[in-house]
């Protein structure tokens, strides 16, 4: 499922930011958003919200955000959101009125707490459409997520899109589970394991009636001397470790080393840590326990595990402050974040650690 990068939501809170007289805290779902005041946000409100990593198109209504968001992906221009910090407090994302999804008359935001108290207007609520809450808008507003540059030794040449027998990994960020992470407390019902995420590159790869394949995040490769993708998967055997299985079997992970996010873990070379496996034949997540025991009789190494029995914390906030921790491969670097799932991989979720995003090129 793509992800919703902007979608109509409701403002289930407006809090103070101490020593601010122009901006305030609002919060959708468990998302936190530094606002203008004199706007007149209440609880309730319905607005359009977009998610951090979203790439807006370069239009007039949107160059309120030239100076603190603009940015090039490519050869295309954009204002990319990112998590930022105004007055101590965390912001993740941008509000806008409803009015966006019918005029190019947007307010005037920027990083600036006097400008953004000051250049925050007001637009009549004539002509606005009707839309429900949840609704994604993503794409009547321009918005793709921002993907950083891709060295050359990692995006290869490419063999074709994504395999349509396989499943992408991509869970959703705690944030947007406002209603769900309740029933994940109930630890009557599932049973979790959380492991670290890792800063690298999502790695696939497969074995289907014979035939072997690497998968980038988006697009199959073709093999070639100068893909670390490739090079990897010769160096740990992977395509005659997954035919003595006897199944159709994809295995993910995170590619990780030298030439990849910068080797924030200082690893000599490059290797894959693996998170996940999918039996093709029964179209399944492999079951936790026996994807570790699968890994092990391979000679293979998994993401690091953080807690074999995790109890869900009390509330979505303190789930991000367990992810704000030193990571386990590199105690010297603040750990990307954490993903949790349940031993029968019915259920995912991912806390991103705001340290790490504060401090995001």
């Amino acid at each position: 499922m793509e992800r919703k990068l902007a979608s109509v939501r409701t403002i289930s809170d407006i809090q103070p930011i101490e020593g601010a007289d122009m901006i305030e805290l609002a919060i959708v779902d468990g998302w936190k958003v530094v606002v203008a005041k004199n706007v007149g946000h209440k609880v309730g409100d319905k607005v359009v919200y977009c998610e951090i990593d979203s790439f807006l198109p370069i239009k007039d209504e949107f160059e309120f955000l030239r100076k603190s968001s603009y940015k090039k992906m490519g050869d295309q221009e954009g204002f990319r959101l990112k998590t930022i910090k105004l007055r101590g407090q965390v912001s993740q994302g941008l509000i806008l009125p409803l009015s966006v999804l019918k005029t190019t008359n947007i307010p005037m935001l920027t990083t600036s707490e006097q400008e953004w108290g000051t250049q925050y207007e007001m637009f009549a609520e004539d002509g606005i459409p009707m839309v429900e809450i949840g609704d994604d808008v993503t794409e009547v507003l321009g918005i793709v997520k921002y993907e950083p540059p891709i060295p050359a030794e990692l995006s290869g040449k490419v063999k074709g899109s994504f395999p349509s027998f396989l499943r992408k990994t991509d869970e959703e960020r705690v944030q947007n589970l406002s209603k769900e992470y309740q029933e994940y407390k109930v630890t009557s019902k599932h049973k979790f394991y959380v492991t670290e995420k890792l800063d690298g590159s999502s790695a696939t790869f497969y074995l289907n009636d014979g035939v072997f394949g690497v998968c980038s995040r988006n697009l199959e490769l073709i093999e070639s001397e100068g893909n670390t993708f490739w090079k990897v998967a010769r160096e740990l055997d992977l395509k005659n470790k997954m035919i003595s299985l006897g199944f159709n079997i994809c295995l993910q992970g995170e590619l990780i080393g030298e030439g990849i996010q910068g080797n924030p873990y200082k690893i000599k070379g490059q290797t894959v840590r693996f998170f996940n496996g999918f039996n093709i034949d029964n179209q399944e997540n492999i079951p936790f326990l026996d994807f570790v025991e699968l890994v092990q009789k391979l000679g293979l190494t998994t993401v690091p595990i953080l807690e074999y029995d995790f109890l869900v914390p009390e509330t979505v906030g303190d789930m991000l402050e367990y992810a704000e921790q030193k990571s386990e491969l590199n105690s010297n670097f603040d750990r990307e974040g954490v993903v949790v799932r349940s031993y029968d991989r019915t259920i995912s979720f991912k806390a991103i650690s705001n340290k790490f995003l504060l401090n995001e090129k």
